[in-house]
């Protein structure tokens, strides 16, 4: 894997992401975790207008650790160790802002899309729903910076990781990993889920791999929903290419079932939610095992 970029907080240097593999691959599974990193760089919060507990509101709360069983059961996990607030990889490149940036942004910036004017694009205004960031604005080149240095890295680190699972299995299923607020809108029923599976809308993971997902965790009793309200940000229609053998799925859990999110701390729930998960997962690595790769190495 190519340097790592670090991000300088306020107690030192820390690397951008970090990548934990097993000594050897025995599943053709590779989790992601992108929005639970919790070092937040100086170059944020100097600039930010929020306090140290109110910023923290996006993060998918301690997601890298409910997922770091991923090495014991032969999978690698790569996990974004600076903030969503700070830049939001599930996210096209440059989903970015005019208004947020003093000077001009490239040509090729996508300054329309949806996320963008909901303050969500690619270097957030906003935590949670509606909470600004920043007391003034950024200089653009430290907006381009932020894409070319860490963004860029992450995926190329992500790709790899990607490629060389399919290399080496024939196949890579991405497990996409991210929490929801216990107050998700609700749906129509006022129904909220406590996990919602994305594979947007059947294209970007197999049916059978997506059922395996949706099983498991209704098997244990979580009430599960299907691509609402998520159905899958940019890391899973990026690379979730099933006809190339290259599936993603994207996994929402209720924040409410493992921590306190008032407090921004694991409760009680936490390990219960944890085994849970790999129990989950372990059970779809062996089921994979036996209904895709045996056929594979039997042709």
């Amino acid at each position: 894997m190519a340097t790592v970029p670090t991000v300088i907080t306020g107690d030192g240097e820390t690397p951008a992401f970090e990548l934990f593999e097993p000594a050897v691959p025995t599943t053709p599974l590779v989790f992601c975790s992108p929005h639970s990193g919790r070092h937040y760089p100086r170059s944020l919060t100097d600039l930010s207008k929020l306090d140290a507990r109110t910023i923290r509101r996006s993060e998918d709360l301690f997601v890298d650790e409910l997922f770091g069983f991923a090495p014991e059961i032969g999978a690698p996990l790569i996990a974004a160790n600076f903030p969503r607030a700070f830049l939001d990889v599930n996210r096209e490149p440059y989903e970015l802002d005019q208004a947020m940036f003093t000077g001009r942004l490239p040509d090729y910036a996508n300054t329309g899309s949806l996320r963008v004017a909901g303050g969500l694009g690619t270097i957030p205004k906003i935590v949670a729903e509606d909470t600004e960031i920043y007391r003034a604005r950024l200089d653009v080149e430290e907006g381009l910076e932020r894409v070319e240095v860490f963004y860029r890295s992450f995926h190329e680190a992500l790709g790899a990781l990607i490629a060389r699972t399919k290399a080496a299995f024939g196949m890579a299923i991405l497990i996409d990993c991210h929490s929801m607020p216990s107050t998700v809108r609700a749906l129509p029923s006022g129904r909220r889920p406590d996990v919602v599976i994305g594979d947007r809308y059947g294209t970007s993971a197999a049916a059978r791999l997506v059922a395996m997902a949706t099983s498991g965790f209704s098997g244990l009793g979580y009430d599960v929903m299907r691509n609402k309200p998520y159905a899958g940000g940019f890391i899973t229609e990026r690379y979730g290419k099933p006809s190339i053998g290259q599936h993603a799925i994207q996994i929402e859990i209720s924040r409410s079932l493992y921590s306190d999110e008032a407090e921004l701390r694991p409760h009680q729930g936490f390990a219960t939610v944890r085994s849970e998960l790999r129990q989950i997962f372990t059970q779809m690595a062996f089921d994979v095992e036996r209904e895709y790769l045996r056929p594979l190495a039997a042709e």
